[in-house]
């Protein structure tokens, strides 16, 4: 349940960045989003935070590279990729990454059953037919492919996380570093790029990836990593492509060819069979 609520909530912060690609620069995007996120989770981690802070500075390269990887990087190319590509295809390559969550946990030592390698094996398929059946890839789709792999890379690690180091001051750390490492980039982008008129168009949009998509989504797939492991909240995950071609047409409008629903259909079956596993 927790892994499906992140992905849903997630599919819609695809849109939004879609939304804002003309409006908000990349780096502010994902500056203002993870401030806003950071203040949200405040009441609630801060003195957790303040509690575990010994625990904090034991593990603190730990923090720091789930802050680069799940803060920092991955939105940051989440918000370059909206630049050019659809949030449809944003959300289809993102469906990969939980290949990656998969191989982790296999060189961790750990199994997965006939199912649900056969549920990884068929969501993929759908998601490289949905991604190779078109022109071919965009600037933006290969923003998404690292996207998708910094993302990967950061739920493998979370499997790794101390367990003296508590859920909500984990997120609240890890927002907080993560906005503090954006800092620089930031800063260059005001300087160039400039800043942005703060209207409804802009400031809903990142309201909405600042408290659901970053504050409650992260909470979500984090509790989801801990009680069942990356590779079967992975399979949860491909049902990501689906929710950002939905709501892609119905606030975009952007359009959902027969052969990307069938791929669909397939990612859904993949979902269900690895679920089941």
């Amino acid at each position: 349940m927790c892994a499906a609520v992140a992905t849903v909530v997630w599919s819609g912060s695809f849109v939004a960045s879609r939304a804002l690609h003309d409006s908000v620069p990349p780096v502010q995007q994902a500056f203002w989003r993870w401030l806003v996120a950071l203040a949200a989770v405040a009441p609630f981690g801060a003195r957790q935070a303040w509690r575990q802070r010994r625990a904090i500075r034991r593990h603190l390269g730990f923090v720091l590279l789930a802050s680069l990887l799940g803060v920092s990087v991955y939105n940051t190319l989440v918000n370059q990729a909206g630049l050019t590509t659809s949030a449809a295809n944003m959300g289809m390559i993102m469906a990969a990454s939980p290949v990656l969550m998969a191989v982790s946990e296999r060189l961790g030592g750990t199994r997965p059953g006939a199912r649900r390698t056969g549920g990884l094996v068929i969501a993929c398929a759908g998601v490289v037919l949905l991604v190779g059946g078109g022109s071919g890839l965009a600037a933006g789709d290969l923003w998404m492919i690292a996207a998708a792999c910094c993302f990967g890379a950061y739920s493998a690690l979370l499997r790794r996380r101390p367990a003296e180091l508590g859920g909500t001051a984990f997120l609240f750390t890890t927002f907080l570093f993560g906005t503090a490492l954006l800092l620089p980039a930031q800063g260059v982008s005001l300087a160039v790029q400039g800043g942005f008129a703060p209207t409804p168009g802009t400031v809903l949009p990142l309201l909405y990836v600042g408290v659901l998509s970053s504050a409650v989504a992260f909470f979500a797939w984090n509790r989801a990593i801990a009680l069942v492991g990356p590779s079967r909240a992975g399979a949860v995950y491909h049902l990501q492509p689906v929710c950002a071609a939905l709501l892609s047409w119905a606030v975009l409008g952007e359009t959902v060819s027969a052969a990307q629903a069938l791929c669909m259909a397939l990612i859904l079956g993949g979902v269900l069979l690895g679920a089941a596993g």
